[in-house]
């Protein structure tokens, strides 16, 4: 009975290891993005995402766990030819995720050696369309360019291309000699550019001055003259204005008695002057009757000084 007992324990014991056992091989935790490719009796039968997942024990398998994160690859280096024949060596990054993980276990052998094998000659191909100055001119077209191509040709692959980045170019040392001979020609050609701008600036801005400072000096000749000629002006007026206030005095001084005699003396002083005048040109002097009178030596007096008007 005792042996009967320990019999059905024992039993019990293995049912129980066995469930769990059982239990334990159905149930499947699937981590954050990734994938289990489930395959039952060799084929495939279903893809697993993440959480909690289960399968029928030994006839289920897990096939294979792709990741479905973005994944950098370094692509080795590798020589390639411009179009202008120059062979370059160039090696890059290539960042890229699973889409399908189906496609990316059914459709290719190995997917990181077929992508990373697709960028290399993608890469050749993209460069021997290009001369050598436009690889270093336009990289960030180039890499556009080699992402494109291979998403076209990983699509039946279940691979997306996120993008493509090259590190390095590097050309033969002959052709980065006359590269940084050609360089160095250009920065000296700059400088002597520049330095002619310069001198032809500064040329312009002397022509300037001078001809700013020619017409200041003109126009402060111009402004001196007009001056010149309104003070001269107002002089004139002045002088011309004096003699008409002495004339008009002079008339109304003449209007008086007083005044006629001092004309009158005025006169025959004048007259006595202009014989002077003729006695020293002349050592012949005749005098009429009567010339001893103020009024008819003031009338012989006026007589001479308009002779003497009319020969000058």
């Amino acid at each position: 009975m005792e042996m009967v007992i320990h019999y059905l324990l024992s039993v019990q014991v293995l049912v129980l290891i066995l469930a769990v056992f059982l239990l334990k091989s159905s149930i499947k935790f699937v981590p954050q993005n990734r994938a289990f490719l489930i395959e039952r009796f060799g084929k495939y039968q279903s893809t697993k995402e993440a959480g909690l997942n289960f399968i029928v024990p030994f006839v289920d398998r897990v096939a294979a766990d792709r990741s479905l994160k973005e994944q950098a690859v370094d692509v080795p280096e590798q020589s390639a030819i411009t179009k202008d024949n120059i062979s370059l060596h160039v090696d890059g990054v290539l960042y890229f995720r699973v889409l399908d993980p189906y496609k990316a276990t059914y459709g290719v052998d190995n997917y990181v050696f077929a992508v990373t094998q697709l960028a290399q000659t993608t890469m050749r191909s993209e460069l021997g369309k290009m001369e050598l100055d436009k690889t270093f001119e336009e990289r960030d077209q180039l890499n556009t360019n080699i992402v494109s191509a291979i998403n076209e040709a990983a699509g039946p692959w279940g691979i997306q291309v996120l993008r493509y980045e090259i590190k390095d170019i590097i050309p033969p040392h002959s052709v980065m000699e006359a590269m940084e001979a050609q360089m160095k020609a250009e920065r000296v050609k700059r400088a002597q550019i520049l330095e002619s701008e310069g001198d032809r600036q500064a040329a312009i801005n002397r022509a300037e001055g001078e001809k700013a400072s020619v017409v200041l000096a003109a126009e402060a000749d111009k402004a001196e003259q007009v001056l010149r000629a309104e003070g001269e002006a107002k002089a004139i007026v002045a002088v011309a204005e004096a003699q008409a206030e002495a004339l008009r005095k002079v008339g109304e001084a003449a209007a008086t008695e007083q005044g006629q005699k001092a004309i009158q003396l005025d006169l025959a002083t004048k007259a006595i002057e202009a014989k002077r005048a003729i006695a020293k040109e002349s050592s012949v002097v005749l005098l009429p009757d009567g010339a001893t009178e103020a009024s008819s030596l003031v009338a012989q007096a006026t007589t001479i000084i308009q002779q003497m008007n009319k020969g000058n």
